[in-house]
């Protein structure tokens, strides 16, 4: 696998974007997938992919824009099939996940299946929360 180094030296999500632009020609933003608070999933088409293994990357942040991993694939992934592979033991489709290319994590990274079970840490009062389908916690807006 190729190494994302020069990527995921950018410990936040604003400095990753800007990499992409300055080094890559841009990016278009094809999907922004929430699970619980705690972690995104922002999947990004790279204009002019050069140094990188392939033109998709999915960029999993915390609540704060705080890079975790970077993940690299030859075509867009499905989101159940990228939840599955991340967390096999859980609720999620076993699709089939398109090539991963190349794979690095930051110092932010933890497993993100400790963010699905029924007793997911959360910052939202039981009474103002609900489980997300495949774990972990989002707001009511009642």
């Amino acid at each position: 696998m190729q190494k994302l180094d020069h990527l995921v030296r950018c410990l936040n999500l604003g400095e990753l974007l800007d990499t992409l632009k300055a080094g890559h020609g841009g990016y278009e933003l094809v999907a922004h997938w929430k699970q619980g608070e705690f972690h995104h999933d922002v999947v990004l088409r790279v204009a002019e992919p050069r140094s990188l293994p392939g033109p998709v990357l999915v960029v999993s942040t915390n609540c704060n824009g705080g890079v975790k991993e970077v993940s690299c694939f030859a075509a867009i992934p499905d989101r159940e099939a990228l939840w599955h592979e991340r967390c096999p033991q859980g609720e999620f489709a076993a699709l089939p996940l398109p090539d991963l290319l190349a794979r690095e994590r930051t110092v932010h990274w933890f497993d993100p299946c400790e963010l699905l079970g029924d007793d997911a840490r959360s910052e939202l009062k039981p009474e103002h929360r609900r489980r997300q389908r495949g774990g972990g916690w989002e707001p009511t807006y009642e």
